[in-house]
């Protein structure tokens, strides 16, 4: 990496962009503030802002060098609409933040400990107002399957680079939401057998 240029690239980004940008252009509110756990190097969170421009977003992870990641992204792209990056834990809590409008996740429940899965529903259900979305992208097992050998061979190398780590179920997942007061509404199948897996909170419209 470049010393003078902190931007971290992911060369996924460019591939998934697009179409997770399809789905968020379908169930984010018309204005408000979106909050990304885990923006990593922040390429996902410039593109997006720049194309939905009547959004603000709130990047947040918890290490240092993606923070500088974002920040730097959001000063090469020159978005207004882009707030400071959060020192966010997923698994913390509580959240120490504002309330939101809808929250964004992606490629973070696999490559972390289940505990941060647990600790993104709960702070989700505490962020959102009744009605609001989380979107979460990444691979999943359903019915207890990898739905590709690729991601079986992913699931075991992340298993084998740390035991806490791998492609979650889909069920669990969902019933995890289901327990913080988060409504499943929505699952899209993704390039590269990945999902989109969409939730509201309770109380407000039950779908999309």
């Amino acid at each position: 990496m470049n010393p003078s240029d902190p931007r971290r690239f992911a060369p996924a980004t460019q591939r998934n962009r697009d179409p997770i940008l399809a789905v968020l252009r379908r169930v984010l509110p018309p204005r408000g503030t979106v909050l990304e756990v885990a923006s990593g190097s922040g390429e996902h969170a410039a593109y997006f802002a720049g194309q939905l421009p009547h959004l603000k977003w709130q990047p947040s992870d918890p290490g240092a060098a993606a923070r500088e990641s974002v920040a730097a992204w959001t000063a090469a792209e020159g978005l207004c609409n882009v707030l400071p990056p959060l020192a966010l834990d997923a698994s913390a809590a509580p959240w120490s933040l504002d309330p939101v409008d809808a929250v964004v996740c992606i490629n973070m429940v696999h490559i972390a400990p289940w505990e941060a899965c647990e600790g993104l529903m709960r702070g989700a259900a505490a962020a959102l107002p009744p009605g609001a979305p989380l979107v979460l992208y990444g691979p999943f097992r359903v019915g207890g399957e990898h739905t590709a050998p690729s991601n079986a061979a992913f699931d075991a190398d992340l298993r084998g680079r740390d035991p806490r780590w791998g492609v979650r179920d889909l069920e669990a997942v969902v019933a995890e939401a289901r327990a913080n007061g988060l409504a499943h509404v929505e699952t899209v199948a993704m390039p590269a057998n990945n999902l989109t897996v969409v939730f509201r909170r309770d109380g407000g419209m039950a779908m999309a």
